[in-house]
């Protein structure tokens, strides 16, 4: 079964080649690596041309101007030829064999998406923490209960929800899980980490009032207003 990991990178030249080499070293290898950099002006354009001069698996696409995470991630879910979307963002790692995994679960017990806990970068804690024991339902009355960068899913788990509603700039994950949960996507969140993740300077903090925002926005049903 072949996999399409997608990736959207803004200026992220500090963190992305160790992102780009935890993808390629993957135990599991029907992989194509699309690779969207999203009007960066410093040097991860030249990092990334490097790289697919390389590894023929990656695919290189580009953004005139910064558009954003949700479109960006669209673009390249529209380009993939993989029956499986995996997730990776630019400043964060896979474990060499989070693919496999998570692949094992798609194909061998029908889950149509599936997510893992992960560690933190520097600190090595946990996350999900508690909360992971929780039932989905109910923490989705409050937060996002997945991590977006582990991310596995079906192709035809994303046709069902219309990919990434591009009316939310920021919050797009938390939206996106709550459309597949509406609609009865079966899923599985792993206990095992298979990814560790960036919290320092990341989207998420640097525009976290953005982000509530759009999060309320996810939880109220509401289309949020265009942004600033």
């Amino acid at each position: 079964m072949k996999v399409s990991v997608i990736m959207s990178a803004y200026n992220a030249a500090d963190s992305i080649e160790n992102s780009i080499k935890s993808i390629l070293s993957q135990s599991y290898e029907n992989f194509e690596f699309l690779i969207c950099n999203d009007g960066s002006i410093d040097r991860t354009n030249a990092i990334l041309t490097k790289y697919s001069q390389e590894d023929s698996r990656i695919k290189l696409y580009s953004n005139v101007r910064n558009i954003g995470l949700t479109k960006s991630l669209n673009i390249l879910i529209n380009n993939s030829t993989g029956k499986v979307i995996a997730r990776q963002d630019a400043d964060d790692i896979s474990f060499p064999h989070r693919l496999e995994v998570q692949l094992a679960y798609i194909k061998n017990e029908n889950y149509e998406f599936v997510t893992s806990r992960a560690l933190i970068k520097d600190t090595e804690k946990l996350i999900p923490g508690i909360s992971f024991y929780l039932p989905t339902s109910f923490l989705l009355n409050f937060k996002n209960p997945f991590i977006h960068g582990t991310l596995a899913i079906t192709k035809k788990a994303l046709d069902k929800v219309g990919n990434y509603d591009e009316n939310f700039y920021y919050s797009q994950d938390y939206k996106l899980f709550s459309d597949l949960i509406a609609v009865g996507i079966k899923f599985k969140n792993i206990n095992e980490p298979l990814y560790q993740l960036n919290m320092k300077n990341n989207i998420s903090q640097q525009y976290i009032h953005k982000q509530d925002y759009y999060a309320k926005c996810v939880r109220n049903n509401k289309i949020p207003n265009a942004p600033s």
